[in-house]
């Protein structure tokens, strides 16, 4: 049990909600496979043009539509958290979803105790690196259906990294709670010990062998030894 009762849940998408192999293994090879083609057919839009100004701004040099396309491909292979990548990353994927190409992976036990803790009155929100467009795609074509009207929130990388208690901080400002009635999920001990201290109660996910356990936190093998009342 937690030192507060639990007023909102924020959680993470890879190793929590939802298979790491999803995102590695399906997403992120769709989205490479897909890059190129997708750039030089969207290469006019407003948003598309914003990410790939910003990637260059990152790599410190012009670049071309392919010269952009290689190094977005490398992030892909290097697992970058960088904005412009998240966001066109999440662009290409609505396409694949809208042609069923791509539906969302989410554990069992993930929709039963969303809607469990909906019920229950607790807040979801998701922060997560995947850019909010993304987010909610997985959510909106989830193996289970659409769990998107469960959330009341999303959080991306625009708020700041998710090891940087600064952005767990930001987020209990918007949300206008302390952070001992929010409770943090994730897989990974740096961001759990980042949402502590930002004042954050948190919950580390162990669904694989993997995983490296941090034991300052409690701990659960799913959703349904996560100790919320």
């Amino acid at each position: 049990m937690f030192a507060m009762p639990i007023s909102a849940i924020v959680t993470d998408i890879e190793g929590t909600t939802s298979s790491i192999d999803f995102v590695h293994k399906s997403l992120f090879p769709y989205a490479k496979r897909e890059l190129r083609t997708f750039l030089h057919g969207h290469a006019d839009d407003t948003e598309v043009r914003r990410q790939l100004e910003d990637t260059a701004k990152i790599e410190g040099r012009s670049l071309s539509l392919d010269e952009a396309a290689t190094v977005l491909e490398r992030w892909i292979d290097e697992d970058r958290k960088l904005t412009p990548l998240k966001e066109l990353q999440g662009m290409i994927w609505a396409q694949g979803y809208a042609a069923g190409a791509l539906s969302g992976h989410v554990y069992e036990d993930t929709p039963i105790y969303l809607r469990r803790w909906h019920a229950a009155g607790k807040h979801l929100y998701v922060y997560s690196s995947g850019s909010e467009a993304a987010q909610k795609l997985i959510f909106g074509h989830s193996d289970a259906g659409d769990l998107t009207p469960l959330f009341s929130g999303y959080f991306d990388t625009r708020i700041g990294a998710k090891r940087e208690p600064a952005s767990y901080a930001t987020i209990l400002t918007r949300l206008g709670l302390l952070g001992d009635s929010v409770l943090f999920l994730s897989d990974i001990g740096e961001e759990l010990d980042a949402a502590r201290a930002a004042g954050m109660q948190t919950c580390q996910l162990i669904r694989d062998a993997k995983a490296k356990p941090f034991l300052a936190h409690a701990q659960a093998k799913d959703f349904s030894e996560v100790p919320v009342t």
